[in-house]
């Protein structure tokens, strides 16, 4: 009983990957820890933080005799007692392994202390990367700065950046850089999907097994736990049987004794039937369902990446699978420079285009505005002069793919150059309907199909033009009409966009 407990608490901190995490699984299913009273009996308490540190940071349960692993630290003022404090693994006096038998190996025992160290609070003062937490910033813990060498904190307020804020506070100097995180923590996200999708099947299926295993390990020791407490108070109801009703006292001390066990048993009944019970009859036919799950899920990670369902802070534990550390530096102008250090000692170097506040601050501003106002001159209109420099290579100060519209205007105008022909409407197919057409042909405010786009009820995709184009035909109509009178939740159009963009015309 003892025995699977300790190798369940290993087996969920190779899962969770923190001592808080475990301490939290253990209780939420009452299952208590195996300890030694201060007369060494074993007896049972529930999980804390200091316990499950103990035994994760014991080598004795790695099969390893150790001595000096601690040290007296010598006392901070004169009058003071020294205190012991705890030595580097590689300042430990005397390791001889392999001299009990072993829950886990060494190698594993290693890893299980640096990440414990790894998770410590003081992650800026001794240079690890915490453990992962919720917030939005991916690179929390493992950014650093490419210009003085030290971590980056992060800051949410404003917007959300990453800073380099060490030679403010430690030598009074300005701050050393600062970088927006949307566009850095896309860029690395990218780059890790790219590099995670040739084993994205395998990692699947893995994650799979390993989750069913833990699931069914906690559904083991939970088990065991329930038949613990029943053998006491069985054991409680023999001696209270067996006890003089004359001697008064004792029978009341072992009713009492009785009842708290038969409390602690329906305890761990109600815990027990919280869990998910196995599904012994129908393996086979799940096995194989799962499976093929788990095959169709190929090439979506990106999507499940970015699902809202997933914590920022598992998305920062998968992160930390394969990177080391980001290094980062603003760089001039529109561009940042973000140096991925991989497990492993692997590199790679990323251009992050960054939004400015100005044309003038792009890289190739000048080379931009100079062909915008030329093509302006010639009457190309707004939306054609944006799709041109696109295709071009050309962006939007705030937009990092593309040229806006918007941009071109405010460009054009600023040049005092005026529109040859006013639009009137939007060019398209007729297979196609733009919004005031459809709010037409189906007798309905456009205005309502505008909110559903903006609540994402409705779920289409805008056209590089910035028109919003409906396929013209009966099931879509069907299904406006559906979504108008309540009948479906939500309505996904994206699969159904036009492969040509939409234009205008006068």
């Amino acid at each position: 009983m003892a025995q699977g407990r300790l190798g369940l608490v290993f087996q969920l901190f190779l899962q969770l990957r923190s001592v808080a995490k475990v301490m939290r699984a253990l209780n939420e299913r009452d299952l208590e820890l195996p300890r030694r009273d201060r007369y060494g009996d074993l007896c049972w308490t529930r999980a804390t933080l200091a316990a499950v540190a103990a035994i994760l940071k014991n080598p004795a349960y790695a099969g390893a005799f150790v001595y000096g692993r601690t040290r007296f630290r010598p006392p901070k003022r004169e009058g003071a007692l020294p205190q012991k404090a705890p030595r580097p693994m590689e300042e430990w006096r005397i390791v001889v392994k392999d001299r009990y038998p072993a829950y886990i190996d060494w190698p594993i025992y290693e890893k299980i202390r640096s990440v414990i160290r790894d998770n410590r609070a003081e992650y800026m003062r001794i240079k690890t990367r915490g453990a992962p937490r919720n917030g939005e910033l991916l690179l929390h813990g493992i950014a650093w700065c490419a210009r003085c060498g030290h971590k980056m904190y992060v800051r949410y307020k404003g917007g959300g950046e990453y800073v380099c804020n060490h030679l403010r506070t430690q030598e009074g100097q300005p701050t050393c850089q600062h970088i927006r995180a949307a566009h850095i923590d896309a860029a690395v996200g990218d780059a890790f999907l790219t590099a995670l999708a040739p084993a994205e099947l395998d990692a699947l299926s893995r994650s799979r097994r390993v989750q069913q295993q833990t699931n069914n390990a906690l559904r083991s020791s939970a088990e065991r736990e329930l038949e613990r407490k029943r053998y006491t108070a069985a054991l409680a109801e023999r001696q209270f049987n067996r006890a003089d009703p004359d001697n008064r006292l004792v029978a009341s001390e072992l009713e009492r004794r009785w009842e708290a066990a038969l409390n602690d048993v329906r305890a761990a009944e109600e815990a027990l039937a919280r869990q998910t019970p196995p599904k012994a009859i129908t393996q086979v036919a799940i096995s194989k369902e799962l499976n093929d799950k788990v095959i169709s899920l190929t090439g979506r990670l990106p999507q499940i990446w970015g699902d809202e369902t997933i914590s920022d802070a598992h998305r920062k534990a998968l992160l930390r699978c394969l990177i080391e550390k980001v290094v980062l530096d603003r760089g001039e102008r529109d561009l940042a420079l973000a140096r991925i250090v991989w497990r492993g000692g692997a590199v790679t170097e990323l251009e992050v285009k960054m939004s400015v506040n100005s044309v003038t601050r792009l890289t190739r501003g000048t080379e931009m505005r100079e062909r915008l106002l030329t093509l302006a001159r010639d009457g190309v209109p707004d939306d054609k002069i944006a799709t041109i420099l696109t295709r071009e290579g050309h962006r939007s100060p705030r937009c990092a793919d593309k040229v806006l519209p918007i941009t071109v205007g405010r460009l054009r105008r600023a040049a005092a150059i005026k529109v040859t022909a006013q639009r009137s409407r939007w060019e398209h197919d007729d297979s196609y309907l733009s919004p005031p057409e459809l709010a037409r042909r189906l007798e309905i405010p456009v205005n309502w199909l505008y909110v559903q786009i903006r609540t994402k009820r409705l779920l289409i995709d805008r056209q590089p033009s910035g028109a919003y184009l409906f396929p013209n035909t009966p099931s879509v109509l069907h299904a406006i009409g559906d979504l108008r009178n309540h009948v479906i939740a939500q309505l996904d159009l994206r699969i159904c966009q036009p492969n040509k963009e939409g234009h205008q015309h006068g």
